[in-house]
């Protein structure tokens, strides 16, 4: 039997607050990636907590529960040599660090990119509506995991953090990168 050679895939692990720009940066690296002939899927988080994680609320449990099926597609994706692109606020890093366990005890890669724009920033974008004008002022890092209240860890460990700064609409991002 003969066989090929598989690209290697990665999850490329978007984190940020509510309206920091995940979404759109992984649309745009997707579309980057594929016109280089990567095979590439992007997992939004918004998209998987609707179809693979319908009927989960927001407690901590049910987050965590959302977070781990979503790193399940992710490493089986790259097991399977593709490129997962997944934007997902995950703001637990204990279920950050579960996810990035799998793909190690797999044998795969992990990227972690936190998407830093600053919380001024996102309450401005609000894209989905999330806030109302009268919890805009209550919106801060430490609380807003969701845009309903609850506590966001932002990754600690990042092996490099880019000397990048926030311009209009271009969110500052560290990296984690694991194996």
């Amino acid at each position: 039997m003969t066989t090929t050679a598989r690209a290697r895939g990665a999850p490329v692990w978007l984190t940020g607050l509510p309206s920091a720009g995940k979404t759109t940066i992984a649309r745009i690296l997707g579309t980057r990636l594929k016109a280089e002939r990567h095979r590439v899927e992007v997992l939004d988080g918004d998209e998987v907590r609707r179809f693979l994680s319908a009927g989960l609320g927001f407690s901590r449990e049910d987050r965590n529960t959302n977070v781990q099926r979503i790193g399940l597609v992710a490493e089986v994706l790259t097991r399977n040599g593709v490129l997962a692109v997944v934007p997902v606020i995950a703001p637990y890093a204990d279920s950050r660090d579960a996810v990035r366990e799998r793909h190690e005890a797999s044998g795969t890669p992990y990227i972690e990119v936190h998407v830093a724009t600053p919380v001024e920033v996102c309450s401005e974008r609000d894209v989905k509506g999330a806030r109302s004008a009268t919890t805009r002022d209550s919106w801060c890092p430490e609380r807003c995991g969701s845009g309903t209240g609850s506590p966001s860890t932002p990754p600690v460990r990042p092996p490099r953090s880019p000397a990048s700064t926030c311009s209009a609409g271009t969110p500052a991002s560290r990296t984690r990168r694991s194996r």
